[in-house]
């Protein structure tokens, strides 16, 4: 009960600040998002709720992944996490992004580089060691349904992350390399290059780092690369191509209560992806095509080190696409976008002998191959029937080479009362289509199951002021069809028979004091009438900032309530307040030095349970520019 009057609290005095503020139109800017729709459109005209996270911003803790600073910036979205550094996969791994009690690790949440999707074929799932910062200039986060324009797996929202380009305007030369150490023998690095000469441009980034992590066989080691060039042909067309590679090799230690031994995974994934784009006055558009692949090697691991496992867990995937898009002004306020998206998915999984390498014959369902096509089409209308009024309907035929043909709906209305404020009102559909692993994989599969379903009702209120801005939501979510694995005649089986129902509330506040401070607040409530693990029923952050011309300081505290570590009759959860503090101090032009430190307060606590999570750790290190 205290969290919630902690939060109407905060939630009345930032109204009353902003009903004190001064208005100035001049001094808020717009922000344009392409994550609600597929052409740049200025947030306050979409009916959807969109958080942005600008490179400033996810580069100010010198995280060397984009998801533990959106996790802080964006209410209502969780991250799981078991250690220092590294996420893993397959059993025990952390990096489940959760939003609004919706899982990515059911693979309900999706993630977008460039508009693409990224996920496991086999699974399903996003794979959250991939999602580097150094490839990113900002993430989008669209809370809510965005399978109108994302077909399946968007049914709980999407995590956009837009890749980097030189700015356009002049020529130049920059390279960035940032060094730092740690806490449990962590290290990273990253470096740089960007180049823009006349109509060429270019990225290229690589990124090295590893950690012991603060209990036993739980190493974790990295490295990739990222590479794009874009080429503008003129004021109108432009095109681009980029590759983005990354491997891992993580260790996993089993829990506290059940420890294992040669429990390691070897991952690679990579994406590669090229389009053509045109900009004119009242259309804009772009075709792409882009693949992301995996190659998975895991060794299940034992309890007891005297008897090693003989075979390896591989697996194979891809996801392969075309994506269409043109944006159209037909008459005045108007704005209609139409699209064609396919994709080919391809999974593989199979097991190999230790001592020879051969692929082995393994009984109940352990291996398979799997190849599913999908293909949709989307028409998405925007009117501005006057200054304060825009209406937004949108509708997608998606065709399932397994599972069938499906509509997707999404209706919506902005209301702006004053230049500075909006009200949104939303209704859209989600789904699912059941993995690889669902219909074919293991004994609990079941070539019948049909596509999840789920229903999101949102009304929101956004407001600009001098300094200031705030935002409130209010959302209600409801699913059927839901995968779960029950008992059928006596054996385990996945039938689509679960249901979903959620609603809450959320807020977030930004406020720039002056020249050297400024402040900003998120928090959201969570009720789950079915609780699901790592969906805290409260998160609440409040960052504050401070500059001069050399020094930089972050402060961040985050407190999580109510986050279910165990559901059911042996119900566990946890709540937590974490402190983190970062700092750069300008030496010269072309030097900085940087320091973070993180759960400063030193909590106990775990996300996944029995893995504790490490008490205070530290990093520091230097960024050179030149």
């Amino acid at each position: 009960m205290k969290r919630y009057v902690t939060f109407l609290f905060v939630l009345g005095t930032l109204a009353t600040i902003g009903v004190q503020a001064q208005v100035s139109d001049s001094l808020f800017l717009q922000e344009v998002v392409v994550t609600g729709t597929r052409n740049a459109t200025d947030v306050r005209h979409l009916p959807m709720t969109v958080s942005v996270v600008g490179r400033d911003v996810l580069t100010a803790e010198y995280q060397t992944n984009v998801l533990p600073t959106v996790m802080q910036q964006v209410p209502g979205l969780f991250v799981t996490s078991r250690a220092m550094m590294g996420y893993g996969v397959s059993t025990g791994a952390a990096g489940g992004i959760n939003l609004r009690g919706i899982t990515g690790g059911a693979g309900q949440l999706m993630v977008l580089i460039d508009g693409h999707p990224q996920y496991q074929g086999i699974y399903g799932h996003p794979i959250s060691d991939s999602y580097q910062t150094l490839m990113a200039e900002r993430v989008e986060v669209l809370r809510g349904p965005a399978s109108m324009l994302y077909g399946s797996n968007a049914m709980g929202g999407v995590i956009n992350i837009v890749t980097r380009r030189p700015p356009v305007g002049r020529d130049l030369i920059t390279t960035n390399i940032n060094l730092g150490v740690g806490s449990w023998g962590t290290v990273q690095a990253d470096a740089t290059n960007q180049i823009r000469s006349g109509k060429f441009s270019s990225t290229v980034a690589a990124q090295y780092e590893r950690t012991d992590n603060h209990r036993p066989r739980m190493g974790f080691e990295q490295y990739g690369g990222y590479l794009k060039l874009g080429y503008d042909f003129n004021a109108h067309w432009n095109a681009y191509v980029d590759a983005n590679i990354t491997h891992f090799n993580a260790s996993y230690p089993g829990s506290t209560e059940k420890p294992m031994y040669d429990a390691d995974q070897w991952i690679t994934r990579g994406v590669v992806s090229a389009a053509m784009e045109n900009h004119y006055g009242k259309t804009s558009g772009a075709l792409s095509v882009y693949t992301n692949f995996g190659r998975h090697k895991i060794d299940d691991g034992t309890t007891d080190p005297a008897k090693p496992t003989q075979r390896y867990f591989r697996s194979k995937d891809a996801l392969t696409g075309i994506s269409l898009y043109q944006s159209v002004q037909l008459f005045e306020g108007n704005r209609v976008t139409v699209g064609i998206d396919y994709q080919h998915i391809y999974g593989y999984a199979y097991y190999t002998s230790k001592e020879t390498g051969e692929t082995l014959d393994t009984p109940n369902k352990q291996s398979g191959k799997s190849y599913r096509n999908e293909i949709a089409g989307y028409v998405d209308f925007r009117q501005e029937l006057a200054e304060w009024l825009t209406l937004d309907a949108g509708i997608r035929l998606d065709h399932h080479s397994i599972t069938g043909t499906e509509w997707i709906p999404q209706a919506g209305v902005v209301v702006r009362p004053i230049s500075t404020g909006e009200i949104k009102a939303m209704v859209s559909k989600g789904f699912r289509n059941p993995t690889m692993r669902e219909m074919y994989l293991y004994p609990p599969s079941n070539t019948d199951l049909k596509p999840e379903r789920l229903w999101n009702y949102e009304l929101s209120w956004r407001h600009r002021l001098c300094h200031f801005s705030y935002g409130m939501n209010l959302f209600y979510l409801k699913g059927n069809n839901m995968i779960q694995t029950v008992p059928v005649d006596g054996k385990p089986r996945n039938v689509n028979t679960g249901e979903i129902e959620n609603y809450g509330a959320e807020l977030e506040a930004a406020y720039r004091i002056d020249s050297h401070w400024s402040v900003n607040t998120n928090h959201s409530l969570l009720h789950m009438k079915n609780k699901i693990i790592a969906a805290p029923e409260y998160k609440g952050y409040l960052g504050v900032d401070y500059r001069t011309r050399r020094l930089t300081v972050n402060l961040g505290l985050q407190y999580l309530g109510g986050l279910y570590t165990q559901v059911g009759d042996d119900e566990k959860k946890e709540n937590v307040c974490l402190l983190s503090l970062a700092a750069t101090y300008v030496v010269t032009k072309n030097l900085s030095l940087w320091a973070r430190g993180e759960n400063l307060l030193a909590q106990k606590y775990e996300i996944n349970l029995g893995y504790p999570m490490p008490r205070a750790t530290f990093m520091g290190g230097i960024s050179v520019n030149f």
